[in-house]
């Protein structure tokens, strides 16, 4: 029979909770962009299919997007036939907020490589 030394290592990888909280921190940015354009997106699709607004689902969604598509509102008009609407504006604002939570997501991830850096 063999004998079986066991052999643990004390070493502590210098950083390695930084790097840990820059990763969680960059994938609940990515996280809420997914919903976010989940939610745009439907609001596409909905109104692309003409949904009746009336529906209690369709009502919350609208009205919860409404909060984000409303500064894009305006930008271009929205193509419609027979109570169907195309809304490139929502679409304009699903790009914007993607380029913004981009950007966001690289401020945080340089910052925390910045105070890791630091000694």
């Amino acid at each position: 029979m063999t004998d079986y030394k066991e052999v643990r290592t004390t070493q502590h990888e210098q950083g390695r909770e930084q790097r840990v909280t820059t990763f969680k921190v960059t994938q609940i940015i990515w996280l809420l962009l997914g919903l976010l354009e989940a939610a745009i997106a439907l609001r596409v699709l909905f109104k692309l299919i003409g949904v009746n607004a009336e529906n209690p689902f369709a009502a919350l969604l609208y009205s919860f997007t409404n909060l984000f598509v409303a500064p894009f509102a305006s930008l271009i008009g929205a193509p419609a036939a027979g109570g169907m609407v195309l809304e490139i504006s929502s679409i304009i604002a699903m790009i914007v907020y993607l380029l913004v939570a981009w950007a966001l997501e690289r401020i945080v991830y340089v910052c925390f490589s910045i105070a890791l850096a630091d000694p």
